[in-house]
């Protein structure tokens, strides 16, 4: 293992703040992982003083280098070190410059990525999506839906499959694991809502395979014989480490540099492109 393989990975979800020092070569972690709950109200001040107390605890704890970088899955779309969206999330969170703040308060290079796509590349990588072609699409299960899809392995970033209209509202409000918490559902009628959310996005995308993560997938045997897909489901595998596995391997590997920001797609000089001489 060499420095280049170590990175902190930080997965933030609605209820919970989860860290650990990672070798993103094996997807192994190098060290506790610490959990702290996400502040209410998760604004980004409040939310980056808690990632910085566990970046600090985790570098003391594990002696880490200076130069170690340290990743942070967040629900939105990531795009320029700054979150466009706010689903699940307080809205000051939209345009705030989260990486370049963190990285001059930490002292340490910080990547962001959006937190499904960054479960989906561990599960893609160390998990049971290692190896397969074609289509496959992630979702995590939780406070809502995230969604990563896989094109041969390849990420195709920032899609949000949570937040697809069915029945007039966005498909999480049914089909999140939260939602069956909050509405008091059976396993069995919870799947109903799930099926037709997956059944829309397969109409869609015609994947080759689902993968079903969060932390609602230690009790895949509940739902997931329910389901009526054409497309196999399967339940992930690296479960509450996948976020933070992802996240570190997005810091270490510069992931997040390539991601295309509005810059690139709009010009430099603004909505209508460069201006020429």
């Amino acid at each position: 293992m060499t420095d280049r393989s170590l990175a902190m990975g930080v997965d933030v979800g609605g209820s919970g703040i989860k860290a650990a020092v990672v070798n993103t070569d094996t997807g192994e972690l190098l060290s506790e992982r610490l959990r702290i709950p996400t502040p209410n109200p998760s604004t980004p001040d409040r939310v980056s003083a808690a990632i910085g107390r566990l970046v600090r605890r985790l570098a003391k704890g594990t002696n880490l280098p200076a130069d170690v970088s340290v990743g942070v899955g967040l629900p939105g779309v990531t795009i320029g070190g700054r979150l466009v969206t706010a689903a699940n999330i307080d809205p000051a969170w939209v345009d705030y410059p989260i990486a370049d703040k963190l990285s001059k308060a930490l002292k340490r290079p910080v990547s962001i990525v959006n937190d499904a796509d960054a479960a989906g590349i561990a599960e893609m990588r160390f998990g049971v999506g290692a190896a397969k072609r074609g289509v496959v699409i992630f979702l995590t299960l939780g406070t809502g839906v995230g969604s990563g899809v896989f094109v041969d392995g390849m990420l195709v970033p920032n899609t949000e499959f949570g937040q697809m209209e069915i029945r007039g509202r966005p498909a999480e409000r049914r089909s999140a694991a939260a939602s069956r918490v909050r509405r008091g559902l059976s396993w069995k009628a919870w799947a109903m809502d799930l099926d037709e959310h997956l059944q829309r996005i397969e109409d869609l995308m015609w994947p080759t395979l689902f993968i079903l993560g969060g932390g609602v997938s230690k009790n895949a045997d509940r739902f997931i014989p329910r389901l009526t897909t054409r497309t196999p489901v399967v339940a992930a595998e690296l479960r509450n480490d996948a976020g933070i596995v992802g996240a570190a391997i997005v810091a270490a590997e510069g992931l997040a540099d390539a991601a295309t920001t509005f810059d690139d797609l709009r010009g430099s000089d603004g909505p209508e492109g460069p201006r020429g001489d």
